[in-house]
């Protein structure tokens, strides 16, 4: 299982055009991909129950147990399909009515909809109502209440370096970088070529990393980021990460913040069809609350149970809605 907890469907910074056409490419393919998973379409609120999705990643599983077993808990049928595919796939999905609710990241709305360029997605409270909006008025799907947690791309560095060098934002790293410190980071190549990325914090904080000062690492999993920075593979010593990643703390990791807001923000929210809400207004009852609970630190702690700590997501799920008065 991929130790980042971020959508597959884009990177934060990545180029908006090039994004829609993978997006489009991704939804041509969907069809097939959910005959396989077999998912018969339903026009309302299934027979069978509500069918409940998420993406394959960890928070994706994480998530789609929270919803799924809140909604059992207060005595709804449910379908399971968690974990069902990639974001194209469990998107159009969700559209065509094969299934009705899964989690999705707000920023993601800027992609679906041609939209990234808008500054809206850089402000939490903006960018969920730009989602809401788009999406109720397109498809008559249902944003509801998201979590805090903002699940972005970031840069982590060692935490001796940090403590030495006093690094707790990008603007301190552009200062310290700037000034000579000695940063090697770990990074995908997309990370480190798109845009939005690493040229675009490079552009904001006043900073650039030399060929030299990168280590390119296959594929964008953060698993290989933050344990390249955490053993120090060909000297490096900071990592390209996501804001939910949970091997943080155990990798001895400092995120650094934002403090610009560079990056857009990626708030994880139930997104469910108009029709089964319809059908069943108490699920909004039952879920607005568990993602108001969900803030950064706790996300990360429940992936990280699940990165690090091996256990089954439906197990974690389990015990943060009972630890949190949510199931018994």
């Amino acid at each position: 299982m991929k130790a980042s907890a971020r959508p597959d469907l884009t990177g934060a910074g990545a180029d908006p055009e090039a994004m829609v056409k993978r997006i489009r490419a991704g939804l041509v393919a969907a069809g097939l991909a959910l005959l396989v998973a077999q998912c018969a379409p339903t026009p309302g609120a299934p027979a069978a129950g509500i069918v409940v999705a998420s993406k394959l990643d960890t928070e994706g599983g994480v998530l789609g147990n929270i919803i799924l077993q809140a909604l059992q808990a207060r005595g709804l049928p449910i379908v399971d399909k968690i974990q069902l595919g990639a974001t194209a796939i469990v998107r159009q999905a969700l559209i065509e009515g094969q299934i009705d609710v899964y989690p999705e990241y707000t920023g993601n709305a800027a992609f679906f909809f041609g939209k990234a360029d808008l500054p809206v997605w850089k402000d939490p409270e903006a960018a969920y109502r730009t989602a809401r909006d788009l999406d109720r008025a397109a498809n008559d799907l249902v944003w509801l209440t998201p979590a805090s947690a903002n699940n972005t791309w970031a840069i982590a560095v060692r935490q001796e370096i940090a403590r030495a060098a006093g690094l707790r934002t990008m603007s301190d790293l552009g200062r310290y970088v700037a000034g000579g410190g000695a940063i090697r980071l770990a990074a995908s190549s997309e990370f480190v070529t798109s845009p939005g990325a690493l040229p675009a914090f490079g552009r904001a904080y006043g900073f650039t990393l030399r060929p030299d000062q990168l280590v390119i690492l296959a594929g964008g999993d953060t698993a290989a980021t933050i344990a390249a920075a955490a053993r120090g593979t060909s000297g490096t010593n900071a990592a390209m990460v996501f804001g939910t990643d949970g091997s943080m703390a155990v990798a001895r990791l400092v995120m650094l913040d934002d403090d610009k807001g560079v990056q857009p923000v990626y708030q994880p929210a139930p997104v469910v069809r108009g029709a089964v809400l319809k059908a069943h207004p108490e699920i909004a009852a039952v879920l607005d609350p568990i993602f108001r609970r969900l803030d950064l630190a706790t996300l990360r702690d429940l992936n990280g149970r699940v990165q690090i700590g091996g256990e089954p997501a439906s197990a974690v799920a389990a015990d943060f809605l009972r630890r949190n008065g949510f199931a018994r």
